[in-house]
């Protein structure tokens, strides 16, 4: 694995975090109605440094390998997917409008999945951990559209 590499991979993992920063939780969600398995608050954050430590491996450990080019369009699909999800669901408050985008997150990432494996078994293993958390995170925002059906989006025009 070059450390450049993983560098560069990392600064991508920075930016799809910065948008936890630029559009954190609030009043707004604490208001939500929320399944009784929602995790703590204190777990996502774990979660997500432990995944994006792993991902930008994957992606250091597959760049630069014959063959590896869709694993690498893979990779650079699951990480929008991911930058863009926050934005719209936390931001906007979209719960519905950011459905699409979690199905397209956890495509991207079963896609990483498939193809890091064949590429190379670490980055492979590298995304089991997301994929579970990509998953629980998909039921979590089902049920989170379920129970809260009235929930309107942001109006920006007011803002």
């Amino acid at each position: 694995m070059d450390f450049v590499y993983f560098v560069i991979f990392l600064l991508a993992t920075f930016g799809a975090a910065a948008t936890g920063a630029l559009f954190p939780t609030g009043e707004w969600y604490k208001q939500l109605n929320k399944p009784t398995w929602v995790p703590p608050n204190w777990v996502f954050p774990v979660a997500w440094t432990s995944i994006y430590l792993l991902i930008a491996f994957a992606g250091a450990r597959v760049a630069g390998i014959e063959g590896s080019q869709i694993a690498l369009a893979f990779w650079a699909l699951q990480i929008a997917f991911n930058t863009l999800w926050t934005p719209v669901f936390f931001g906007l408050r979209a719960l519905k409008k950011s459905l699409p985008i979690m199905a397209a997150l956890w495509l991207a990432v079963l896609g990483c999945l498939i193809t890091h494996f064949q590429v190379d078994f670490w980055a492979g293993m590298a995304f089991v951990p997301y994929m579970v958390w990509v998953t629980i995170a998909a039921a979590l925002n089902l049920r989170m559209v379920q129970l809260n059906p009235d929930q309107k989006p942001l109006d920006i025009a007011k803002l």
